[in-house]
């Protein structure tokens, strides 16, 4: 039996992000992890854009490549921060002739980098409802936009944050996909004031399975994410033991998951970090199945 048939019968879909390589080391370790996950059967999977298009060709490279050499159902981040409403267009147009058909629509982050004033190019697209708009005019594409449960840093409130999010659903977004968290009880808060505001299109939780809790930190400071203390308990004492670490990972990311299905929410986008060894073990937790004709992977 397939993976996405189990997913559905244990009530979990799920998809990947994956992030275009910068080097040929890194690019082998994409196409590994893309060969190792490929097992599970994604619902579809993601390739991430850098800011004022600073990882296009890449981002363009490794789309065109999923599209054309795997079995995934593949979407590209599309930015329009820096750029003239003209380059955009040639942005996307690119992505077409590649075969691109979905889009995660996002407004980037400045070119100083998070924290830094954002400034709209005065000839370009504002922020992402607007690029979410100009693709919907261009064709039927599958639209994926993004949510803060814990309220983008910019953000002057959480009410600005659900206003933009309807924006964007009223301009043709198919889903939401979150930035990553581990407060269930924020995503719940959340979740119930977007219903309250009318907006439909489903709110996919983002999952990051925690692969270097230091790291994490650094970059949830910047995004907005808060860190319980019981990952500092833990993960305390395992600096030194990898494959305890491994496997504290694995626990804390499908128990995160497990909670939200108890709560009601059945699809969830994975931030592989373009590893394959803890995202499988995070699903060998949940109880999905790989591909019956495939062997199983190194697993936490």
């Amino acid at each position: 039996m397939s993976s996405k048939s189990e997913s559905s019968q244990n009530g979990i879909r799920i998809s990947f992000e994956f992030f275009p390589p910068k080097s040929e080391e890194a690019e082998q370790q994409l196409w590994n992890t893309v060969a190792e996950l490929s097992d599970w059967e994604p619902e579809f999977v993601s390739v991430t854009y850098g800011a004022g298009g600073s990882t296009k060709a890449p981002t363009l490279s490794a789309v065109r490549r999923m599209i054309h050499e795997t079995p995934f159902t593949t979407a590209t981040h599309l930015t329009c921060v820096g750029a003239t409403r003209e380059d955009t267009h040639r942005v996307i147009d690119e992505f077409l002739a590649a075969g691109a058909r979905r889009f995660v629509a996002l407004r980037g982050d400045p070119p100083g980098g998070v924290g830094s004033a954002y400034q709209p190019h005065p000839g370009g697209y504002a922020n992402a409802a607007e690029l979410v708009g100009a693709l919907r005019e261009r064709g039927d594409f599958d639209i994926s936009v993004s949510a803060y449960p814990e309220k983008h840093p910019e953000s002057r409130d959480t009410a600005a944050d659900i206003d933009m999010l309807k924006r964007k659903a009223d301009n043709g977004a198919n889903r939401a996909l979150t930035q990553f968290f581990f407060d269930n009880d924020a995503f719940a808060r959340y979740h119930d004031h977007v219903r309250s505001a009318g907006i439909k299109i489903p709110v996919v939780p983002g999952i990051m399975p925690i692969q270097n809790l230091t790291q994490l930190k650094r970059f949830a400071g910047a995004c907005g994410t808060s860190i319980p203390s019981r990952l500092d308990e833990r993960f305390e004492g395992l600096d030194d033991h990898p494959e305890e670490r491994a496997k504290v990972a694995a626990d804390v990311a499908a128990e995160q998951i497990q909670d939200l299905v108890r709560r009601g929410i059945h699809e969830f986008h994975l931030y592989t970090m373009n590893r394959a060894p803890l995202v499988s073990a995070v699903l060998e937790r949940l109880g999905l199945q790989r591909r019956i004709d495939a062997p199983a992977g190194a697993a936490a």
